[in-house]
């Protein structure tokens, strides 16, 4: 692992794993402030407990931060705290809302914070370390069976004809043999 990654995702991780705690610990005031955005949460079979709803995505922080922080699968630890980050950005910083010009700058600066921080997570969660990516990899294989097939395709009717080729030569001394 480069010197970057082994301290950029330490660093990206740090605020998923104390905000993560912080969301284990006080529910409450955070399921207050998501409880609109969670108004919806049964309709897609998700439990109609907004502070069960908070815990469940603490969990998902400080897990998903602590494996991305030890570099333990930190392509699927940083899709995990993308997905857990935009529901706590529109639930906790809706600029929008806010009719007091002072709070509305103060969220949207909040607001932009985790957006650049799901950018970071982006990245992340694409980073593949140097390495070839899956679907390279796959593209890769693919290709060489298709190459292995038109080659044994080729061969294949190569000794046919020669076969072919071999057999009228064998019939032709078989009759050249006749008296």
């Amino acid at each position: 692992m480069s010197l970057v990654r082994r301290v950029a995702r330490p660093m990206l991780a740090a605020m998923f794993v104390m905000g993560g705690l912080d969301q284990l610990k006080h529910p409450g005031a955070k399921a207050k402030a998501a409880r609109p955005v969670l108004e919806h949460a049964s309709k897609i079979g998700l439990p109609d407990d907004p502070e069960l709803l908070v815990r469940a995505n603490g969990v998902a922080m400080v897990g998903g931060g602590a494996l991305l922080a030890t570099g333990h699968v930190p392509r699927i630890a940083s899709t995990i705290l993308a997905g857990s980050l935009v529901p706590t950005t529109v639930a906790a910083h809706p600029f929008w809302k806010e009719s007091d010009p002072q709070k509305r700058a103060q969220q949207k600066i909040q607001f932009l914070k985790n957006l650049g921080l799901l950018g970071g997570l982006l990245l992340a969660a694409v980073d593949t370390a140097g390495k070839p990516s899956l679907a390279y990899r796959a593209h890769l294989a693919s290709e060489s069976a298709h190459r292995t097939a038109r080659t044994t395709k080729r061969q294949a009717r190569h000794v046919a004809k020669a076969a072919r080729r071999e057999a009228r030569l064998k019939a032709a001394q078989a009759q050249n043999a006749l008296p």
